[in-house]
């Protein structure tokens, strides 16, 4: 594991490497980390001919975790990515974000487009809107986080959802709950990427999304309707957790990036 640091505020941010080729730097979704991309494929197969790049935002995995909302506005977020490319001496990479990922690289288009190859949003929005933890989740979870910790997340998240995999379980319980928090607040109150900032995104974009995900399927088709150079790619069946482990989603990703 290596680590850049955010030239705004010295955050640490973890990141590791494989392979060689056009860079595509892989951005993970809320409460989890880098190590989904290894776990569900994309590092050994995207490794084939590409640098991958995979990272842990602040507040999550290896990277720095502050207890201070502020410290998870959106242009730290994209200081984190930056700073990661930076620190390796890309100037220009594809970016892959899945959920708070693909939000990051909505923004991250919206304000450095120079520094991108192509824009995949796998499960992401270009904003989310108050409330949507608690729609994702359950009502009430970011309190639960921080009054009674990630054990007591888990035991509302099952109630509300059913019983969760081990690796999503496990995933979640390393988090660091106090931080996890401080992120949602901040996140929910954040105005995301308006209509006419994405009308201006000239990047050949992939926006990929499950036909159950109740909340982003939205998202992705009115952001499609108005980005000049995306295409829209519905996982059928696949529910927002789902979105990564579709058996469509890494040939879809692959079929994109091969036509670029």
């Amino acid at each position: 594991m290596d680590f850049a640091t955010n030239p705004i505020d010295g955050a640490h941010i973890a990141y590791r490497t494989t392979g060689t080729g056009p860079p595509i730097v892989m951005v993970h979704g809320t409460a989890l980390s880098q190590a989904i991309w290894r776990g569900f494929g994309y590092v050994r197969d995207l490794a084939v001919d590409h640098t991958a790049i995979t990272l842990d935002l602040r507040g999550h995995g290896r990277s720095d975790k502050p207890h201070e909302r502020s410290a998870y506005r959106m242009d730290l977020f994209i200081a984190d990515v930056l700073a990661v490319l930076d620190e390796l001496g890309i100037d220009r990479a594809h970016y892959l974000g899945y959920s708070l990922g693909g939000r990051v690289g909505f923004s991250l288009a919206a304000t450095s487009p120079e520094r991108m190859l192509s824009l995949i949003s796998a499960g992401g929005a270009p904003r989310i809107g108050s409330g949507s933890f608690d729609r994702v989740f359950f009502p009430g979870c970011v309190e639960t986080l921080e009054t009674g910790g990630m054990a007591a997340f888990l035991v509302g998240w099952e109630a509300h959802s059913g019983t969760l995999d081990a690796t999503t379980r496990a995933a979640f319980a390393a988090n660091d709950p106090i931080a996890l928090a401080a992120y949602m607040r901040e996140a929910d109150s954040d105005e995301g990427v308006a209509d006419a900032a994405l009308a201006g995104i000239q990047l050949p974009t992939l926006l990929m999304v499950g036909s159950r995900d109740g909340e982003r399927l939205p998202s992705a088709e009115a952001a499609g309707a108005v980005m000049p150079n995306a295409t829209r790619r519905i996982l059928d069946g696949a529910t927002h957790a789902d979105t990564l482990r579709h058996p469509e989603a890494l040939p879809a990703i692959r079929e994109f990036l091969r036509r670029l």
